[in-house]
């Protein structure tokens, strides 16, 4: 499984913001990572809708974390913002192929996601997220 860049970004998002104690601008997050403000201000639409980060407007606005960092599970995360994450097209379609019927490799690569989407949601957001001094050492 490879992950979008929309994932990435929206993985990163959330761990900048876990790592700060005030509220955060997409800016801060787009110049940390050089990445497009463009591309980080759709991810924080999307968290927000998702109900992971909240936006303040005005003076002393800014986005912040929606609800604590130890709720937030990692393949949850993934889940809804990669949506089918079959390795292949079988194991969640029917008739697909024609060996489907009787394939065993499909019970095995769905077990395989059932396992690897376990361990995701085994690990939260507080796990991953680096502390404030090493995101600030590059910076």
């Amino acid at each position: 499984m490879q992950l979008t860049m929309q994932t990435d970004y929206a993985l990163r998002t959330l761990m900048y913001l876990a790592s700060q104690d005030d509220r955060a601008t997409v800016t801060d997050v787009a110049t940390l990572f050089s990445i497009s403000s463009h591309h980080v201000a759709k991810v924080v639409n999307q968290l927000s809708r998702l109900g992971y980060i909240r936006s303040v407007r005005g003076m002393g606005g800014g986005i912040e974390l929606a609800i604590p960092l130890e709720e937030i599970r990692l393949g949850e995360v993934i889940e809804r913002f990669e949506g089918n994450l079959h390795l292949l097209e079988c194991v969640g379609t029917q008739n697909v192929c024609v060996i489907q019927p009787f394939c065993k490799l499909k019970g095995v690569l769905a077990e395989a996601e059932r396992i690897q989407l376990d361990y995701l949601n085994s690990v939260t957001l507080a796990d991953v997220t680096p502390s404030r001094r090493q995101l600030k050492s590059i910076s």
